[in-house]
């Protein structure tokens, strides 16, 4: 069975897609509704623990930061392969909702989910385009970093 271009891209990126990560909660983590594929919050999940956890500009550099949340990417990616069955079957990454767990005067949210964004810039090229919302906020579930949702438009 032939990789799709898409998956190939992330075996050169050195990504290896991991098993989508689970609800922690009473909701589905993935949805598709006709041509239109919504994560639910993804958070930076590695196996079943969060590698990075507390505040931005407090607790965590904005380098790690964007670490975080390049993996939240990596576990969307993970939940819209499950919606779609195939990740060239994605044609457009719509929008990407970013939430930013940081201490007083933290403003570097753009640049935290610069980590999100130049990924699926890489792994989808002109597809991975997106509007993005960075948004602040004071409490995160689990002592989250980030919190990442991301809409997709597929075939």
């Amino acid at each position: 069975m032939t990789k799709s271009l898409v998956e190939n891209r992330l075996r050169e990126l050195g990504i290896d897609l991991p098993e989508p990560p689970k609800a922690v909660g009473a909701y589905v983590p993935v949805i598709r509704t006709g041509n239109l594929i919504v994560t639910s919050g993804q958070l930076p999940w590695k196996k079943d623990r969060l590698a990075f956890s507390g505040k931005l500009g407090t607790d965590l550099t904005v380098e790690q930061g964007s670490e975080a949340s390049r993996l939240c990417a990596i576990n969307a990616i993970a939940q819209l392969k499950v919606a779609a069955g195939d990740l060239d079957r994605v044609r457009q990454i719509v929008r990407v909702e970013g939430y930013v767990h940081c201490g007083p005067g933290f403003r570097e949210h753009p640049q935290v989910l610069n980590g999100a964004s130049d990924l699926l810039n890489a792994v989808f090229g002109e597809r991975g385009r997106h509007t993005r919302t960075a948004l602040g906020i004071h409490e995160m579930p689990l002592d989250s970093p980030v919190q990442l949702i991301v809409w997709a438009e597929v075939e």
